[in-house]
């Protein structure tokens, strides 16, 4: 009896393999018919002879910097809701990396954004200045002298805009904290304050009036706003409303040519109907 149970179990193994292995010859055959190479034939062909998987291409946009840039494409973070706006319109791509400082970035830049590329993105998001802001006192802290932040700034501030003629950029400023959170959540005020970060999100601004860039005011825009932090210093998604409205509002005023305001650019395959 047992030997008839296990006989019975190894043939509905067997046939499960089998029937598994029809179906992933099939998805794979699927999968190369919807790339289109059918025939040999790719979806998009550039005129260097480079296919593309996915076309046609669509602006770029990058956000790049620290924590409040990667957790902003978690669930109502402003990164997720600029992905939602500019769903047919422009490809989105994450560069954000918790911890970091300008230094950290100073040592990548030129990797994330390679002067040789072929495609430059249309606009990047920039941001760094919570983590630099930090008290130097605090242990193992992530601060950043002012002078050593503002020059690190300016050095991929520049790279950026050199991509290519229409590449766009803007800043983000040091934000606001919510100092007796930091304390209640942490135990410690994690070396933020607000005076610290005040003095940096004003030397962000000033570096972004030299470089004539636009640089939303992070610190004015959180200071003392209630339910916008989630630990005193990342946002909830009501901090993250205001940033994604600010972002909004910069880029419809601003006068670029190609517009990136969401409401000027065009839906993505718009004349194909059902």
């Amino acid at each position: 009896m047992a030997f008839g149970f296990f006989a019975t179990c190894m043939t509905a193994i067997l046939r499960f393999k089998a029937s598994l292995e029809e179906s992933i010859i099939i998805n794979k055959v699927s999968m190369w018919n919807c790339l289109g190479h059918q025939k040999g034939k790719s979806i998009v062909k550039r005129k260097d002879g480079t296919k593309n998987i996915i076309g046609p291409n669509r602006p770029i946009f990058v956000l790049f910097g620290s924590s409040i840039v990667q957790l902003s494409c978690d669930l109502h973070g402003w990164g997720a809701s600029l992905t939602n706006l500019y769903s047919r319109k422009a490809d989105i791509f994450l560069r954000g990396y918790n911890g970091w400082n300008s230094r950290m970035a100073l040592n990548v830049y030129k990797q994330i954004f390679p002067k040789d590329a072929k495609i430059h993105p249309s606009l990047v998001i920039f941001y760094f200045g919570g983590n630099d802001s930090a008290d130097p006192k605090f242990p193992l802290g992530p601060n950043v002298p002012l002078d050593e932040y503002v020059e690190n700034m300016r050095k991929i501030a520049l790279h950026i805009k050199c991509l290519s003629e229409k590449t766009r950029l803007i800043m983000l400023s040091a934000p606001a904290v919510n100092e007796k959170q930091l304390v209640e959540y942490y135990g410690d005020n994690r070396g933020r304050t607000n005076e610290r970060g005040k003095i940096y999100s004003e030397a962000g601004i000033k570096l972004g009036q030299q470089l004539g860039v636009p640089v939303i005011n992070l610190w004015s825009a959180l200071y003392e706003r209630p339910n916008v932090f989630r630990d005193g210093m990342h946002l909830t998604k009501e901090g993250s409303e205001i940033v994604f409205n600010k972002l909004k509002d910069v880029i419809s005023m601003a006068e670029w040519e190609p517009s990136l305001d969401w409401n000027k650019m065009p839906n993505e395959f718009a004349n194909i109907n059902g």
